[in-house]
């Protein structure tokens, strides 16, 4: 227990003797090199401001031998030293007011953050310790209370200095600062501004791209928070609804000439026409300057707020962007104008810049001096009265076309001028709170000559005002304001300046339909065309194709492939072909399935009708023949043949003729019926065949199909003959016959008659088996409708085949040669033993014989 207590006497003594000792050496560890404008004499309330008047900090040799120093700025930026007066501007217009602040005198206290954090650290440190040595966590200065900062710029800077003054609930009111990390109330519980979030401008930017259909766009962003969170906001939103990124680029912060050469070839080599950029003019300016240098000019560039009116940029065809709604501010120019040249350091320095000499006579002389030495090698006549390169200050800016002094498009200047005004009437309403009815502990006020911070944090939160002339009214909902912005076309005018058009604009508090309006008629396009650029990484695939994607590439990135036969597509950038079902088959474009051809041999085409003759034809020889039988019956010849087995012969040639027909036109049931049949009878005609039939019709019988697998753009109308098995039996049945009769009548051919019917039947069977041989490869090797005309042909042929080979001969005897139809012909003769023929009349046989010969000399001869 007494250990303990030694313990906790030592450690006490510990901490005291460190403390001070601390209080014995403290020292100031660096001065700030600032520069700026300060008037806090006699005034109730000061307000800070911090503008980047310069683009940078001066580069420093990195020597550690000596006492570091802070560094200074270099890079006049005139669009931003507007800023800085406007808010110069600001505070005396209120101050001349009686309505607002009538009682207090404002002060301020403005720094130049020189573009930089290191420098807008310094000037936020500086400003709540109220000295030149800035000593964290004291204010060791004395006079009127500090109210707000306006500032810091960029993104980047307000974020530094909001962290800093967060920690001191210090408000802070951003004129420039959009980046959407800043609407965070956890990291930065007192930050405000009065131009709105990039959440807004993200969307409208996209909303753009996707108002004019571009599909295939790039991104450039400046290596900053700015940058990176608004590329980020617009990236998320356009790649959801289908759109691509071709490239996205960081710029450097530090100048690197190899970095801007990177981007302007990425640039170059991309097929992105549309470039969205998220940077400020000083990081953007390298790279326009290269990109100019280069011819690139075929490009439309959406640009963010921060450098769309800027003269940094300012170069014809370069861009089409969204902007903050700009606004007029009587007086602001004439305040512009009025500058006195040896007030201050930064208006001397300005004065210099703008008018290209010096306010400095010693300097003018020695530079003076410098010249003519380089020239003459002697000092010149011309250093002895006033030298060249001396300004006067008496100078005139209204003659000076710069961006200092147009007050056109008052944007962010407009802005800047918003917040001075809220803070203004923030402090308004402290001051004239009533006792009893304050917003604080036990109902009270706070003191305008001694008030915390917080407590016009309070007020600013709740702050609602109409801001002079424009009558916009202004108030924060977590420290932003409503997302209004213009859509702005740069234009080449009369006299070849470039001019900002209002073309549309964006509301981000209407519903999501009517957020934006952009009239397509006021663009004027850098390519000279009155549509919009064209920027897709593969054109639309029009109906009758799909979208094949590319490996490996995005997804906006594809090839159009044409749909297959039988299939189509009939929107644009279809992923698939849908398969034409049924009766249809897609037309030559693929982009709708139409109904397939039918086809059938038709009785009114000439191929039917040749049929039909060719048929009619053949039927009405047999009958003919027939006739001539009927006629002759009671001859020796027809006796010999047996009349009713002719008849039944010649019978069967007529079915098989007229069934001929029955396949020609549109097939129905009754003819699919008929013809296989009729065709079976006329081969067969005979009991077994005629039962075989019967059981077919019954069971399986043919019908009319739509056969369309054989053409895919054509539906061929048939007969399906029902079972295959059953047809088969039928013509084998009829083969068979075929097969029977032929080799009964090969081997009866020598045999000893006057008459050789077996002869006759010989040759029929062959030009029957001839026919059918052939029938079957020209029938499978033909399609649609000529399959049909082929089997008709072999029918006709066949038929024609067995009537003239075995009835030819018969009628030539009847009709020509009426003296061999004798029963003495129509006996069988004995043969000779020397094997010569009898000296008896010509037989039946050798009619027969001379008939084929002659047909087949007539056939040669044809």
């Amino acid at each position: 227990m007494e250990i303990r207590r030694f313990l906790l006497g030592l450690c006490t003594f510990f901490f005291i003797y460190r403390s001070l000792s601390a209080e014995s050496t403290c020292k100031l560890k660096a001065k700030f090199n600032l520069s700026g404008y300060k008037d806090v004499e006699k005034k109730k309330v000061v307000v800070g401001g911090m503008f980047p008047v310069h683009k940078r900090i001066a580069s420093t040799d990195g020597n550690t031998s000596r006492v570091p120093v802070s560094s200074g700025c270099e890079g006049f930026n005139l669009r931003t030293f507007r800023w800085t007066q406007t808010m110069l501007f600001a505070i005396s217009e209120i101050n001349d007011r009686t309505d607002l602040l009538p009682d207090t005198d404002l002060g301020y206290v403005i720094y130049d953050s020189c573009f930089t954090i290191s420098k807008a650290v310094e000037g936020t440190l500086t400003y709540l310790t109220g000295q030149d040595e800035a000593v964290p966590n004291y204010r060791c200065g004395t006079g009127a209370p500090l109210a707000a900062l306006v500032g810091a710029g960029g993104s980047d800077l307000s974020i530094a200095t909001a962290r800093i003054l967060g920690l001191y609930h210090f408000p802070q009111v951003s004129y420039s600062s959009t980046c959407s990390a800043l609407q965070s109330k956890f990291q930065f519980p007192t930050f405000l501004r009065t131009i709105p979030n990039d959440k807004h401008q993200s969307t409208a930017m996209a909303q753009v791209v996707l108002h004019f259909g571009w599909t295939w766009v790039g991104t450039i962003a400046a290596d900053d928070d700015y940058g990176k969170y608004g590329i980020k906001d617009f990236k998320e939103q356009v790649e959801e609804a289908g759109v691509c990124i071709s490239f996205s680029e960081t710029l450097p912060k530090v100048s690197s000439p190899e970095a801007i050469q990177r981007i302007v070839q990425t640039v170059v080599e991309s097929t992105a026409k549309i470039i969205v950029v998220f940077s400020s003019d000083v990081d953007l300016s390298p790279l326009i300057a290269e990109l100019l240098q280069h011819n690139v000019t075929n490009r439309t560039w959406i640009a963010s707020e921060a450098w769309v009116t800027s003269a940094l940029i300012n170069q014809p065809g370069v861009s089409n962007s969204d902007d903050v709604p700009k606004a007029d501010i009587p007086g602001l120019q004439r305040h512009l104008l009025d500058l006195d040249p040896f007030a201050d350091s930064i208006t001397e320095e300005f004065w210099e810049t703008v008018f290209n000499c010096t306010l400095d006579y010693g300097k003018a002389l020695r530079l003076a001096k410098q010249r003519a030495k380089e020239v003459n090698s002697t000092l010149s006549r011309a250093v002895r009265g006033v030298p060249d390169g001396l300004c006067n200050g008496r100078e005139s800016l209204a003659q000076l076309n710069t961006t200092y002094s147009d007050v056109s498009q008052l944007r962010i200047t407009y802005s800047v001028y918003k917040a001075v005004y809220a803070v203004a009437h923030a402090l308004h309403n402290l001051e004239h709170c009533e006792q009893g009815k304050g917003p604080f502990t036990g109902n009270s006020c706070a003191d305008i000559t001694n008030f915390e911070p917080w407590q016009l944090m309070y007020y600013l939160k709740n702050v609602r005002f109409k801001v002079p002339n424009t009558e916009e009214e202004i108030y924060f909902e977590d420290g932003d304001i409503e997302g209004f912005y213009d859509i702005i076309n740069w234009q080449v005018n009369s006299n070849g300046d470039v001019s900002y058009v209002t073309v549309g604009r964006y509301n981000g508090s209407a519903a999501q339909q009517d957020r934006i309006h952009i009239m397509n008629d006021s663009i004027v396009w850098n390519n000279e065309g009155l549509e919009p650029p064209r920027s897709v990484c593969s054109e639309n695939c029009q109906p009758g194709t799909r979208k094949g994607i590319r490996q490996g590439e995005p997804v906006c990135c594809f090839d159009c492939i044409p749909c297959a036969d039988g299939e189509i597509s009939n929107t644009t950038n279809a992923r698939e072909c849908i398969l034409c079902s049924g009766d249809y088959w897609s037309n030559e474009a693929h982009d709708v399935c139409v109904p397939k051809i039918i086809e059938f041999l038709a009785f009114g085409e000439p191929l039917g009708i040749t049929l039909i003759v060719i048929s009619a034809f053949g039927a009405l020889v047999t009958i003919a023949v027939g006739v001539v039988f009927l006629v002759h019956i009671g001859t020796p010849l027809v006796k010999a043949n047996d009349a009713l087995l002719s008849f039944s012969l010649l019978f069967s040639l007529v079915v098989t003729f007229l069934c001929s027909i029955v396949f020609l036109g549109e097939p129905q049931r009754w003819s699919c019926m008929t013809s296989q049949v009729a065709l079976a009878l006329g081969f067969a005609l005979c009991l077994s065949s005629i039962m075989a039939c019967t059981v077919w019709l019954i069971i399986l019988p043919p019908h009319p199909v739509k056969n369309t697998s054989a053409q895919n753009i054509k539906i061929i109308l048939e007969c399906d003959e029902g079972s295959v098995v059953f047809i088969c039996c039928i013509f084998a049945y009829d083969i068979l016959l075929a097969l029977l009769a032929f080799v009964f009548a090969f081997i009866a051919r020598k045999l000893e008659d006057h008459f050789s019917e077996a002869k006759c039947v010989t040759f029929g069977m062959l030009v029957f088996f001839i026919v059918w041989i052939s029938f079957v490869p020209a029938y499978l090797s033909t399609r649609g409708k000529f399959m049909v005309a082929v089997q008709i042909f072999a029918i006709l042929a066949s038929s024609f085949g067995l009537l003239t080979c075995i009835f030819l001969p018969k009628c030539y005897v009847l009709l020509i040669k009426p003296e061999r139809n004798t029963e003495e012909m129509m006996r069988p003769r004995a043969k000779p033993r020397d094997g010569t023929s009898t000296g008896t009349s010509a037989s039946l046989a050798t009619a027969g014989t001379e008939v084929n010969s002659t047909i087949a000399s007539t056939a040669i001869d044809d």
